[in-house]
């Protein structure tokens, strides 16, 4: 009986480019040698995953498009890295040891609310999908994924989080604080998730617009529409009961039939 490697495509695609990279010194271990003064500059990735073959192949490959990387295969000594550390993006495996992918993610939004994270799962159920984004992933990436994806993927994370934006905006007499993850309405502060803000500055952002349950899918979770699930309308319930308080006026409405527009009128 013949198998398939389930990293048949990262492989193929590392070959073509090694092929072409020219000599590239490496250690033991197999990591490209980098100056370390060139490495404190480099973007910094965290990979948590327990395939410690994968995580050695993801380190070269990585290492050699110029980013800084490190590996942990469980959860916990994770999270304390996260805490005592600052990373440009955290790529997460959700079956971890001790503490799971989930519970980390959890943690992590807790005290990292704007640190990218991109889960490499094999598991490709929708509810599965659902759950991560509700515990605060920016991208999920199903297993065995090509190196070309993934890279692309990475780039675009890093670059919405490198991305110039006004520390603050002002909108239907809310007032948001990017840099200090705070909204205001009038003089009352508003908690809320890092799902939930992003749903906030998207429907501030359009102002005034009717926004449809496809474009907030794919603006504020990064997942192209899927119609058995209700993850908006039961995010918007969430913001709703925060920013709406009995006696208030609704700045958040309902479009039947379209989406939800953010507007005092």
């Amino acid at each position: 009986m013949q198998f398939n490697d389930p990293f048949a495509k990262l492989k193929e695609f590392s070959e073509e480019q090694s092929s072409s990279a020219g000599p590239v010194a490496v250690p033991e271990a197999g990591i490209p040698v980098r100056d370390p003064l060139m490495a404190s500059t480099l973007p910094r990735i965290l990979i948590v995953d327990d395939d410690v073959s994968l995580g050695k192949f993801l380190t070269r490959e990585l290492t050699r498009k110029n980013f800084s990387v490190e590996v942990r295969i469980e959860g916990e000594s994770a999270h304390l890295d996260i805490k005592a550390s600052a990373y440009d993006l955290l790529i997460l495996d959700l079956n971890l040891p001790q503490m799971d992918g989930m519970a980390l993610m959890k943690q992590v939004r807790l005290s990292h609310p704007l640190l990218p994270i991109l889960v490499l799962t094999a598991r490709n159920r929708t509810q599965d999908l659902v759950a991560g984004l509700e515990q605060g992933a920016d991208d999920f990436l199903i297993k065995p994924f090509s190196l070309l994806e993934l890279l692309a993927r990475i780039n675009a994370l890093l670059r919405r989080r490198s991305a110039p934006a006004r520390s603050s905006s002002k909108a239907v007499g809310l007032t948001m604080n990017r840099e200090e993850h705070r909204v205001m309405r009038g003089e009352r502060r508003i908690d809320l998730t890092s799902r939930e803000f992003a749903l906030l500055e998207y429907l501030m952002n359009n102002e005034g617009k009717t926004v449809s349950r496809k474009t907030l899918m794919q603006g504020v979770w990064n997942i192209s529409f899927d119609p058995s699930t209700n993850i908006v309308d039961v995010y918007m319930k969430y913001l709703r009961d925060k920013i709406d308080l009995d006696g208030e006026p609704k700045l958040i409405r309902t479009v039947r039939g379209v989406g939800y527009v953010l507007s005092n009128d």
